[in-house]
């Protein structure tokens, strides 16, 4: 449970994501999806108050965000970060430091797999001008390098220039092929429905989990937005 001034934000979320899974959470914009990936990364202000977190067999709520990235969770940004003065390939080799560091070859590999040519990025700076769906494509490929065990992507399609949605879960299913379990935070019910399982989250809870394409099809045609109404939609 995580609350703010009284009001209860995240209640008795129930969830699994199983290993090398992609599962889904779907939800309306101030249904909690994001604030539910801050407290599983361990955010300062996002400190759970109730329950586990149960990680490789291991409660890591006590963790601080810096323990819990180096057991292997990751959290890719709905905003990409700026760093001014960083070249990218500093920028996707500093998180691989805990992984052994990385060659550049492997830093070529992961641009490569979100659609970048190495050529054409590898010496420009991370907070020089670039588009928003390239500094959201140098995150994803910051995390590629990684080698997570766990990576949450809070919504992927967001800033990614004219790009098809085949192509955004070609780049969430990267990270499976590499073997790390994916929990992708979204409110595209096509996102949802390419998952391997999914969740529908609203006001903080967890409504329902299981088969993606169910999931979504639920929430296309029986959700309202969060802020228009009182109280949940009756579950049947």
């Amino acid at each position: 449970m995580l609350s703010r001034d009284g009001k209860k934000i995240l209640r008795g979320v129930n969830l699994e994501v199983g290993d090398r899974e992609i599962h889904s959470i779907i939800g309306a914009n101030g249904a909690g999806k994001s604030t539910l990936a801050y407290t599983l990364m361990g955010l300062q202000g996002y400190e759970h108050e109730e329950g586990d977190i149960i990680f490789d067999g291991e409660d890591v709520a006590v963790l601080s965000i810096t323990e819990r990235a180096r057991k292997g969770i990751t959290l890719a940004w709905q905003e990409p970060a700026r760093f001014e003065g960083l070249k990218v390939r500093d920028y996707l080799a500093i998180g691989a430091r805990d992984n052994g560091g990385i060659t550049e070859e492997e830093i070529k590999e992961a641009l490569r797999k979100v659609d970048l040519k190495p050529e054409k990025y590898l010496d420009r700076e991370v907070g020089e001008a670039l588009s928003g769906g390239e500094r959201k494509r140098i995150e994803l490929a910051s995390i590629i390098t990684m080698k997570p065990k766990l990576a949450i992507l809070d919504e992927p399609d967001s800033g990614i220039d004219v790009v098809s949605l085949k192509e955004i879960i070609s780049l969430i299913r990267t990270f499976k092929e590499n073997g790390s379990s994916v929990l992708v935070i979204t409110h595209r019910e096509e996102i949802a429905a390419a998952s391997d399982k999914a969740s529908l989250m609203c006001e903080g809870v967890i409504l329902r989990s299981g088969d993606p394409i169910e999931i979504s099809e639920f929430f296309k045609n029986r959700c309202i937005p969060c802020d228009s109404r009182v109280s949940p939609p009756k579950v049947v």
